[in-house]
């Protein structure tokens, strides 16, 4: 079992079917999976996206370092939304961003957070890198290495890595076990590759599992056979 992991949480996966917003039953069972981990010890801190709000290639009218901002705050209401679904079960968490906002959640410091994770708080990084042109990606592998994580647990609407695109190319095939290297020259669109090369260069592994099930998370986090590990 992991010890110290980081879970990325993509916007959709908080939608559910309803593809925008929160479904309630969805964060719920999200929620109630983060506590079976914080109950047996496991370290925990997030990373979660804003897609469910707010999707910048879909408005072309707006520049990039704008439309980047605006999904940077998305990503804050995705935040503030775990953060309150955990409270509510009884799961101490701590809330950071990216971005300065000192009413509604505390500036991102490295010291803060591994003080904070190592008091047993389940710790939720908002506001991306606080940079525009980084992905939620990005920031996953930079909290990863700054909070010293085992593991990056990638939790998003497909099961794993696939030799292709599989809503595009049935002929394309499920990959159990691939390298950071392979990704790259294989350009499989997983995560970016500036997140793949933090993670290759700090040698932080990834499983990429399907969310449709909020119990995966606790298979990925006990090693289980699911998904795709990157390594």
């Amino acid at each position: 079992m992991y010890k110290r992991v980081l879970l990325k949480l993509s916007g959709e996966a908080l939608a559910g079917e309803q593809k925008f917003g929160i479904d309630e039953k969805v964060i719920t069972e999200i929620c109630n999976s983060i506590k079976r981990l914080y109950n047996m010890g496991i370290k925990i801190a997030i990373v979660v996206g804003g897609g469910n709000f707010w999707r910048a290639k879909n408005v072309k009218s707006i520049v990039r370092t704008t439309a980047d901002y605006m999904g940077m705050l998305a990503t804050v209401m995705n935040g503030l939304a775990l953060q309150d679904k955990l409270e509510s079960i009884e799961v101490s968490t701590k809330l950071f961003t990216a971005v300065e906002m000192n009413k509604v959640a505390e500036s991102f410091t490295q010291r803060e957070a591994i003080k904070n994770i190592n008091e047993g708080k389940v710790l939720i990084f908002s506001g991306g890198t606080g940079s525009p042109f980084f992905s939620t990606d990005t920031a996953a592998a930079l909290r990863a290495a700054e909070i010293e994580a085992d593991v990056i647990l990638v939790a998003k609407t497909i099961d794993g890595v696939y030799t292709a695109d599989p809503k595009i190319d049935s002929t394309a095939k499920k990959i159990d076990h691939i390298t950071y290297q392979e990704v790259l020259e294989k350009d499989l669109k997983v995560m970016d590759s500036t997140a793949f090369s933090i993670c290759k260069d700090n040698k932080i592994p990834l499983v990429i599992f399907a969310m449709n099930e909020p119990e995966n998370i606790i298979k990925a986090a006990n090693e289980e056979n699911i998904g795709t590990i990157v390594d």
